[in-house]
């Protein structure tokens, strides 16, 4: 039983950060990534909508993000998710329709926030 339970913790683990990585995507070394500000679009940026979902904000305008759900890059309601604080992030991509589609995202670590 200990076996089986190590074994599916392993799988889920591993799917898991499968998971993240591919979701961030890749950056293309011929476009610039730029430092945003990324966090619940209803929560803390003030988009429209009943639900949380991810956003940036970029140049001072909010924009929905596709191409990265908001539980992707953890909790969205800990103590530091989405919901509950802006955070940076590093980002391709472009704005299509009032939507950021990302080709790539990764949040800035902590440490690394002046």
């Amino acid at each position: 039983m200990k076996i089986m339970y190590a074994l599916f913790c392993l799988v889920i683990t591993t799917t898991g950060l499968w998971a993240q990585e591919k979701k961030q995507g890749t950056p293309d070394k011929t476009k610039p990534v730029q430092t945003v500000e990324a966090a619940c679009g209803q929560c803390k940026l003030g988009l429209p909508g009943k639900t949380c979902d991810l956003a940036v904000r970029i140049n001072g305008k909010s924009y929905f993000v596709e191409g990265v759900h908001i539980d992707s890059l953890g909790d969205a309601h800990a103590k530091d998710g989405f919901c509950n604080a802006i955070r940076k992030a590093r980002v391709q991509g472009e704005v299509v329709k009032d939507k950021f589609k990302a080709s790539y995202f990764v949040l800035v670590p902590e440490k690394e926030k002046p």
